[in-house]
């Protein structure tokens, strides 16, 4: 019997299937660089990626919550007009010439927001946030204490942590054209005493010779206080390598950081802080290098301590892992979040957060292991509770994946260091006979003794 006999083939056009004529997603764009927080993050902790005072760009605008600011953008911009004389007109121009690019920063299409209102909250939100850098600028000096939000300490460091979720961004080129247009002549102030504040302004930039890059590096600098530390910002050069506040926090810490190889395979330290601890690693706080800047010392005894009366030994092996100083306060698991949740979208071969706080994982397991890093002063705990920054350091890696680690040769001498079965006896050996110096003389002097002892003994 004939095959086509027993099979009757469907018609084509049952199988036929509608394609809609759509765009790429915003994602495969090369400017993207703002995302949306994916569901498996937003789920651990929602809040640390939700604005709380005020919304900048589409993603959460109009938002629950996020209205009564508008009302302040407003304002602002009133006053930014006024105090440079540009125009309402001039300054929308920027915004619509550069408004296809603009979209295309964003993982998102927001068709639902036509283009005249895009370009006006684009333009809203970028001149807020210009005019509130230029009067924290010249309150810093004394020169200005009527801004509405600088006046209140509680709203000022809200809206300052607001400006550097990830979702809550927009691009830092805009924000650049926008500044430079508004502050490259010294025209445009009308009243002598807001033109005599905006000269003094103008007159410190030009001193530092700072453009925005510089204003932003150093309004941000103030996170020393919430968890990251003023040793991490740095003096480099940004220039136009910056995507937004979020990715310039990222960039401050990563100024330094150790040798990456693409070739090395993810982390994956077995031992904890205080295992190793115990296994005769000492651990020091680096108080001159930038937060990523992790280091694996061997063969050497660099810290005068009592164990360098063992030093002497051939087989004795001196490690010190120095870690620098790690503030952890209210806000830190917020900003560290953000800042992971940009590197799995942006830089998923060079999370080099990610990797750090890995590792701070792999060595966290228990309130024990955070009272010896507390103890050494490799973290310094603004949470009050030990517990509590173990808790945050074990959850903060919850639905992050890895590709490789910068860390992977560190991890391995730490496997390394407590699989040495002899490091364990000569560190029992050292809390047992040289927990201090005071015993740990009178245990080289009691050996001493034992040896005359024993000599006098063999001659008689």
């Amino acid at each position: 019997m004939a095959t086509d006999s027993i099979i009757n083939e469907p018609e084509c056009e049952d199988f036929v299937i509608d394609i809609p004529l759509v765009d790429l997603p915003l994602v495969n764009w090369p400017e993207c660089c703002i995302y949306r927080v994916s569901k498996q993050l937003r789920n651990v902790n929602e809040k640390a990626y939700t604005p709380k005072l005020v919304s900048i760009g589409p993603f959460h605008h109009n938002g629950d919550g996020l209205k009564d600011m508008e009302m302040h953008k407003i304002g602002y911009f009133k006053n930014f007009l006024y105090r440079t004389g540009k125009s309402h007109e001039n300054l929308l121009k920027i915004i619509i010439d550069n408004e296809a690019k603009i979209r295309r920063c964003y993982s998102e299409d927001f068709f639902e927001l036509k283009s005249k209102d895009f370009v006006q909250m684009i333009l809203l939100d970028a001149i807020f946030i210009i005019e509130l850098f230029c009067n924290w600028m010249v309150d810093r000096y004394k020169l200005n204490r009527n801004d509405y939000i600088l006046r209140k300490p509680w709203l000022e460091i809200g809206i300052q942590h607001d400006l550097i979720l990830l979702e809550n961004q927009l691009p830092f080129f805009v924000l650049e054209k926008l500044y430079m247009f508004a502050f490259n002549d010294s025209s445009g102030c009308n009243h002598r005493e807001e033109g005599k504040q905006i000269g003094e302004h103008k007159r410190e930039l030009k001193r530092q010779d700072a453009p925005f890059v510089k204003l932003s590096r150093d309004y941000f600098s103030d996170y020393d206080e919430y968890g990251i530390g003023h040793q991490q910002v740095t003096k480099k050069p940004i220039g136009e390598e910056v995507k937004h506040f979020t990715d310039l926090l990222r960039y401050l810490l990563c100024s330094s950081v150790p040798d990456f190889s693409i070739d090395q395979t993810p982390l994956h330290t077995q031992y904890s802080a205080k295992k190793l601890d115990d296994a005769g690693l000492k651990f020091k706080g680096a108080k001159k290098k930038t937060l990523l800047e992790i280091q694996f010392h061997q063969n050497r005894c660099r810290y005068f301590d009592c164990s360098c009366f063992l030093s002497c030994l051939p087989f004795f092996k001196c490690c010190t892992l120095e870690v620098p100083p790690f503030e952890i306060h209210d806000y830190t698991e917020a900003v560290f979040r953000n800042l992971m949740a940009l590197e799995q979208w942006h830089y998923p071969y060079h999370a080099y957060i990610c990797n750090y706080v890995r590792l701070l994982d792999c060595l966290i397991n228990t309130e024990e292991d955070v009272d010896l890093f507390v103890k050494k002063k490799v973290i310094v705990n603004m949470l009050g509770s030990n517990d509590a920054v173990a808790k945050l350091i074990n959850t903060l890696c919850d639905q992050i994946t890895e590709a490789n680690s910068c860390y992977h040769d560190i991890a391995q001498k730490l496997n390394d260091h407590y699989d040495y079965s002899f490091n364990h006896m000569l560190a029992t050996l050292t809390r047992v006979y040289f927990p201090d110096i005071w015993r740990g003389t009178a245990t080289v002097v009691g050996l001493i003794v034992l040896g005359f002892t024993l000599w006098n003994f063999s001659k008689t």
